[in-house]
C-alpha cells in the first residue's frame, strides 16, 4: 500500500511539473476566447534564418508556428522588433525596418492564415466569421529604436506599430533600464528625461501603447506619472516571487491596476523562478565565454553572428538547469490577479526570444495548460478569457479612445487660435 501511495505521489508531482491534462471545459474556454500574447521575437527568425510560419518546428527549435497557432486557439501576436544595440550601433532604425518588413512578408504569403492587425477591432474582425485568422501586430522592443527622433516614432505608428518598450535591456538616451542601472560605467538620468516624457505624450497621441517592461523603477514612475492613457508592461512578471529587476514589484502592480493598464506575464524561467536565476548566474562566466567562442567560429566562417544563431549556445548551457515547475508560472499569474487586480494580467511569453521555459511549456500549442490551471485555481470563465486576451484588448481601446480625445483637442485648440 505505501509502494502504491509513494508511486501516485510520484505521478502527481510529475504531472504537477507537466502541467495539467486539459479538460473539455478549459478546451472550450480556449475555443471561445480571443486569445492575445504581447510578445514573440520570431522577427528575428523570419528575417534571419528565413523561417516560414508554415514550417511545423520540432521542440526546442521554435516556440511559434501556424501549427502551434491552430492548436492553442492564438488570436492575436504582437511580434517583436528588436534591435540588439552592440550588433547594429548607427543602424537601428534599419534594422527595425527589415523585421517590420520581414513580418509583413508572412503576412502577404499566407493571406488565408495570418492577417495584419492595426486596432482593437481588426483584432475581432480577424476572429469573427469561419475562416480565422491570426491577427498579426508589431511592438518595438526599445526605445532606441526611434533614434531620438518623434518622426521616426510616428512613422513607426504608420507602419502598424502598436506598442513601444521604453528601454531594451540598455539605457538610451533619454530613458533608464533596469538591464544596466547599476552600472557606473552608463551614464543615467534618474527616470525619464524631459525629451522622454514627450516620447510617451506622444505615444499617447498615436495611440501607440507605452510598454514598462525592462525599464528603470524611476522610469517606470516617470511614465505613470506622465501618460494620460493606461499603461502596458508586455513581458514582465512578479518581483515579489522572483527579484529579477525586470519583474515588477507590488507598489507597481497595485499603480498598474490604479492606472488601468495590464501587466503580461513573462514566462522566462528566469523570471519565473529565483533558483533558476540564480543557477544562471553562476553559469555567467563559463557561459558567456562558450557564447564568444561560438561567435567568433561563425564570423571566422563568414556566417551570421545575430542572437538566434548564438542563443543556440545559451540553451545549451539552460538545458543543465531544472526548468520551474509549470505552477511556478501559475503562481506568477496569480499573484499579479491578486494585488494588481485580475483585470490587469495577461500573457506575454517572450516566445522564441528565451532559452528556457517553465516544465510543461515548450511552445504556443501549451497555453491551453493555463487555461485548464486558472479554471483548477478556481478563476471564473469570464476572468480566464480577461487574462487570456480580454484585459490587454481593453486596454487598447482605452489608448485608442485616449488618441482621439487627445488628437480632436488638438483640433480644437488649433482652430480657436
Amino acid at each position: 500500500m505505501v509502494c502504491v501511495l509513494i508511486l501516485l505521489e510520484a505521478c502527481l508531482a510529475a504531472q504537477n511539473n507537466a502541467g495539467p491534462t486539459v479538460s473539455s471545459k478549459a478546451r472550450q474556454i480556449q475555443e471561445s476566447a480571443i486569445v492575445i500574447d504581447t510578445h514573440a521575437d520570431t522577427p528575428q527568425r523570419f528575417l534571419d534564418e528565413n523561417f516560414d510560419m508554415a514550417t511545423v518546428t520540432p521542440t526546442g527549435k521554435g516556440h511559434v508556428d501556424f501549427e502551434k497557432v491552430r492548436e492553442a486557439n492564438l488570436g492575436a501576436e504582437f511580434f517583436s522588433i528588436w534591435v540588439e544595440p552592440d550588433q547594429f550601433p548607427g543602424h537601428y532604425m534599419r534594422r527595425a525596418m527589415d523585421l517590420i518588413d520581414s513580418v509583413y512578408v508572412q503576412a502577404k504569403r499566407h493571406p488565408d492564415r495570418m492577417v495584419m492587425a492595426y486596432s482593437a477591432e481588426d483584432i475581432i474582425k480577424a476572429r469573427t466569421g469561419p475562416n480565422k485568422k491570426l491577427a498579426t501586430l508589431l511592438g518595438v522592443e526599445g526605445g532606441h529604436a526611434i533614434e531620438n527622433d518623434l518622426h521616426i516614432l510616428r512613422d513607426f505608428y504608420r507602419l502598424g506599430v502598436r506598442y513601444m518598450t521604453l528601454t531594451w535591456s540598455n539605457t538610451n538616451e533619454w530613458a533608464d533600464s533596469s538591464g544596466d542601472i547599476n552600472d557606473p560605467k552608463v551614464e543615467h538620468h534618474d527616470g525619464l528625461t524631459p525629451f522622454g516624457k514627450n516620447v510617451v505624450l506622444e505615444m499617447n497621441r498615436l495611440g501607440m501603447m507605452v510598454d514598462v517592461s525592462h525599464v528603470a523603477d524611476k522610469t517606470f514612475w516617470d511614465a505613470i506619472a506622465v501618460t494620460k492613457a493606461p499603461i502596458i508592461a508586455s513581458h514582465s512578471s512578479a518581483r515579489a516571487l522572483d527579484p529579477a529587476p525586470r519583474n515588477m514589484t507590488d507598489d507597481m502592480l497595485r499603480a498598474m491596476g490604479k492606472n488601468g493598464g495590464v501587466v503580461m506575464v513573462n514566462f522566462y524561467s528566469g523570471f519565473i523562478s529565483d533558483r533558476f536565476r540564480q543557477a544562471y548566474a553562476a553559469q555567467g562566466p563559463e557561459r558567456e565565454a562558450a557564447m564568444k567562442a561560438y561567435e567568433a567560429k561563425l564570423k571566422a566562417e563568414g556566417k551570421p553572428t545575430t542572437y538566434q544563431y548564438v542563443n543556440e549556445v545559451s540553451k545549451e548551457w539552460t538545458a543543465k538547469i531544472p526548468r520551474p515547475a509549470f505552477n511556478e508560472l501559475i503562481d506568477h499569474i496569480d499573484h499579479i490577479a491578486k494585488v494588481a487586480g485580475v483585470e490587469h494580467v495577461g500573457l506575454g511569453a517572450d516566445w522564441d526570444g528565451v532559452d528556457s521555459l517553465p516544465e510543461g511549456i515548450n511552445s504556443v500549442a501549451d497555453l491551453p495548460k493555463i487555461t485548464q490551471a486558472l479554471l483548477d485555481r478556481g478563476y471564473t470563465e469570464a476572468q480566464i478569457k480577461g487574462i487570456l486576451g480580454g484585459n490587454l484588448l481593453r486596454v487598447f481601446r482605452e489608448v485608442e479612445q485616449v488618441s482621439r480625445n487627445l488628437q480632436a483637442q488638438s483640433v480644437t485648440a488649433s482652430g480657436s487660435e
